[in-house]
């Protein structure tokens, strides 16, 4: 007779996860909130920790498509923004990534001095 084991909630599943990050098993961490965004589709966090566990485990092109799919979904995402262009860095994408970083750093509110100023 085996034990029955109270389903996780969501909660749990959210924690369960960050202590996979922080153990570095990047594809656990990324599998785990799944769950969480299909019953919280409006929290960011869930969304993003893929990005971040992909980006740490060097699945750059998977960390990129999240982080896309994510700014897509909301444009002035404050972290998807410098994420992606760490991202695009670390694939040698220094042009684009230059781009990404811009946007980010407008998002911040700081501007780089043109050759003008």
């Amino acid at each position: 007779m085996t034990a029955c084991v109270p389903q996780e909630t969501l909660a749990e599943r959210w924690e369960r996860a960050g202590l996979f990050f922080e153990a570095k098993d990047y594809a656990e961490a990324a599998r785990i909130p799944a769950t969480v965004v299909e019953h919280e589709p409006g929290r960011i966090a869930p969304r993003l920790l893929p990005a971040r566990a992909y980006h740490h485990s060097a699945q750059l092109w998977r960390a990129e498509q999240e982080l896309r799919e994510e700014i897509a979904r909301d444009p002035v995402e404050g972290y998807a923004h410098p994420m992606l262009g760490r991202t695009l860095q670390r694939q040698g994408r220094d042009r684009e990534a230059a781009g990404t970083l811009r946007v980010a750093d407008a998002l911040r509110g700081e501007f780089a001095a043109t050759a003008a100023d």
